[in-house]
């Protein structure tokens, strides 16, 4: 019986429709995580990401540490330790990094001109509250075996090795991060060093999918459209492996010069000159539409016709001629 059940929740963790648009910004991601995924874990036997600990939320997306409750002790920064963040399993760094827009102008440039990177960043599968002392000792390192420093945050059994700058999560998470991993990777077409794979492949293997992890994929799947395929045992990760790269999409072209001739009507929406704004979720057209050139390049997304716009729920510029 256990096993049909388990066999129906992976079924619908694949073809669950989203009900309602995935996050399209980090901000975005934090409260929708909190409502949709996290609400009820705040007091839960998981706890947070690194620690174990229980807290409450305060505010739309942040929670207050009961550092009782998985006996943590502050290692240097006493108010991060008291206060949940939302950790990047995969750094932001370390995705970032693979972009070129990085390279132009670091987070703040992704933000604003990379649709991919803006994807990442709101990846709801690659979030996790986590006591914010660790997330913030944690940095952008890699994951890895950490030799000592136990103790470093009192019963919390997460280590940090500046040094080396490694970090060791505790066993009971070691999977879930593994396979997260794989997932970003995959989904967004991301180099992995060797090293690190054959660690990941290696907890992957040690620490099967939880319950919890199970109902962490149900959820966001609900939410993303998609489950994370590592999790349902869709794919598995080997030495070999060649990410997919589904989740990279096209970079938006850039807003057209004022002083630009302007395509016709038609001509718009054959050319897909279709320009959404994800905030206020009208859209705008090359020609005819005031807005078009003044949507901010972060809120921007683009439709093929004005009919595609519209079944995505965006409705037509109200000052279009």
């Amino acid at each position: 019986m256990k096993k049909l059940l388990y066999a129906v929740s992976l079924l619908l963790a694949v073809n669950l429709p989203a009900f309602a648009n995935p996050p399209s910004t980090f901000t975005e991601a934090k409260v929708v995580a909190k409502q949709k995924i996290y609400l009820d874990q705040a007091s839960s036997a998981m706890g947070d990401l690194y620690c174990g600990c229980k807290w409450t939320w305060v505010g739309k997306s942040g929670g207050r540490i009961d550092a009782a409750s998985c006996g943590y002790e502050t290692r240097k920064q006493q108010n991060r330790a008291e206060r949940t963040e939302w950790e990047h399993i995969v750094p932001a760094y370390t995705f970032g990094n693979q972009r070129q827009c990085w390279k132009n102008g670091g987070r703040e440039h992704c933000v604003d001109d990379d649709p991919v990177f803006r994807a990442m960043e709101a990846d709801l599968f690659n979030l996790y509250p986590a006591v914010g002392e660790v997330n913030g000792d944690r940095s952008n390192f890699n994951y890895g075996m950490v030799a000592g420093n136990a103790g470093q945050y009192g019963q919390c059994p997460t280590k940090v090795d500046f040094v080396q700058r490694a970090a060791e999560p505790r066993d009971e998470v070691k999977g879930l991060v593994a396979r997260t991993t794989f997932y970003m990777f995959d989904r967004y077409k991301l180099s992995m060093s060797r090293q690190q794979q054959q660690l990941l492949m290696a907890w992957d293997k040690q620490h099967p999918v939880s319950a919890w992890e199970q109902e962490r994929n149900r959820r966001i799947a609900a939410i993303m459209g998609h489950a994370n395929p590592f999790v349902t045992g869709e794919r598995k990760w080997t030495a070999d492996y060649k990410p997919v790269g589904s989740g990279v999409v096209q970079a938006l072209p850039a807003k057209p010069a004022k002083d630009a001739a302007k395509p016709s009507l038609a001509s718009s929406a054959a050319t897909g000159a279709v320009l959404g704004n994800r905030n206020s979720h009208v859209y705008h057209l090359a020609n005819g539409c005031p807005g078009y050139a003044q949507v901010a390049s972060k809120n921007q997304v683009m439709f093929g016709s004005e009919g595609e716009a519209q079944a995505a729920g965006y409705r037509k510029a109200g000052n279009c001629r």
